[in-house]
């Protein structure tokens, strides 16, 4: 049987926890490293920062704030510390069982994290973790899904994994085995199933398959293509080059007489040649997101993770920012970058956010982030955005909420 603690092997049953561009900061240490700080390097005093963040496409500010319900309080008595994306309580206390467990230190924050994850993708949490969910264009689900270790810095992800159910588990494997970041595609699951997780498996559902079907017979629309035809149909499709300024009456008039009325309003907004509001038709939290989760476990330690099975009729092969380290998630059990320099979570956070609107200004996406205290803080972009708390101070689960 499979030990939370990682104290044995993996398991082959996949449901066993049952109990839910992507955000950086500039001037990060680079995490592809896959040790670059030791285990033995002295502890400072610099406030621990966990940043994981998520990007869709619309507008407008939001923040949100949690001093007392983060257990903003001296000492050692706040941690463990369970903290993630959306409203999945049942993610949240899978993590806080493991983290918190009676006798000694309990588990670590990376085994919490995965327990945490492998719940959420069993519970398949919004259809966008785990099996079952966010059909691609062939109607196929796939999983991307990351583990980093915020002591020794090691990082393992997999991405568009085909055919193993254990995204998450996948990952802290390529983590604990190689001296990879990364595996991906049909690769990953041999290497994963090599390893020991159960596979191959279908990892569609009749709900997949419904909603891709439906899909396909609204002659897949909408997509994610740009610049090809046939504009409003299924492929194949064909690449176009898009002219600017005069040249644009030009290549609308060869659309119109090789695609007919397909085209019409083509060239207007909101159309497909415009992919920045064209994503706004098929991208929200139901068909394009993530559980993403850090925890602080009993000795202070840090890990994040990730784990979703993509954009809902993504083109295969699309890989996002859930595996990709620093763009999902981070964690560094001494700084990341504004709280080195002494911000607060409420600022970081913030600062976090401003830096992608200055350059995405359509950036639909949110943070949060937690210090060494327990404080955390949340703010966003373009959404009202919530995200579910447990620490030592609680009775159960809290969910903090992000509003415009």
């Amino acid at each position: 049987m499979w030990d939370p603690c990682g104290r044995g092997g993996p398991s082959q049953a996949t449901d066993m926890w049952v109990s839910s561009k992507g955000l950086t900061t500039v001037e990060q240490p680079n995490p592809a490293a896959k040790s670059q700080l030791s285990m033995g390097r002295s502890r400072r005093s610099y406030a621990r920062l966990l940043l994981l963040g998520f990007l869709l496409l619309r507008f407008s500010w939001c923040l949100a704030v949690a001093d007392d319900g983060g257990g903003a309080e001296e000492g050692g008595g706040i941690f463990p510390v369970v903290v993630s994306t959306w409203p999945f309580r049942e993610a949240v206390r899978a993590a806080w069982e493991v983290v918190s467990a009676s006798g000694g230190a309990g588990c670590s924050a990376v085994d919490a994290v995965v327990a945490g994850c492998s719940a959420c993708e069993v519970l398949r949490c919004d259809g966008t973790v785990g099996p079952g969910g966010s059909p691609d264009e062939n109607g196929e689900t796939t999983l991307d899904a990351l583990i980093m270790d915020g002591t020794t810095m090691e990082i393992g992800a997999v991405a568009a994994m085909r055919y193993v159910k254990d995204g998450i588990r996948a990952a802290k494997l390529v983590m604990d085995h190689t001296e990879h970041t990364l595996l991906v595609g049909e690769k990953a699951t041999s290497f994963a199933i090599s390893m020991g997780l159960a596979g191959p498996a279908d990892l569609s559902s009749p709900e997949s398959i419904g909603k891709w079907t439906i899909w396909r017979q609204n002659h897949c629309q909408p997509n994610f293509w740009k610049n090809v035809v046939p504009a409003g149909s299924c492929g194949p499709y064909n690449a176009i080059d898009v002219p600017s300024g005069e040249c644009k009456a030009s290549a609308k008039r060869v659309l119109e007489r090789t695609q007919g009325d397909i085209c019409q309003g083509l060239f207007e907004p909101n159309n497909l040649l415009e992919p920045m509001n064209s994503r706004l038709k098929i991208v929200n939290r139901h068909n394009h997101d993530t559980i993403s989760m850090a925890v602080i476990d009993k000795m202070g330690r840090i890990a994040a993770g990730t784990s979703t099975n993509g954009a809902t009729f993504k083109i295969p092969g699309r890989v996002g920012d859930g595996p990709i380290p620093g763009s999902s998630a981070y964690a560094d059990d001494e700084v990341v970058e504004s709280m080195r320099r002494g911000m607060e979570p409420r600022d970081a956070a913030m600062d976090a956010i401003l830096r992608i609107a200055r350059k995405y200004p359509d950036f639909v996406g949110a943070v949060f982030a937690i210090n060494k205290k327990g404080v955390h803080a949340g703010a966003c972009h373009g959404w009202t955005f919530q995200y579910s708390v447990r620490n030592s101070s609680m009775q159960d689960v809290e969910v903090i909420t992000v509003s415009p």
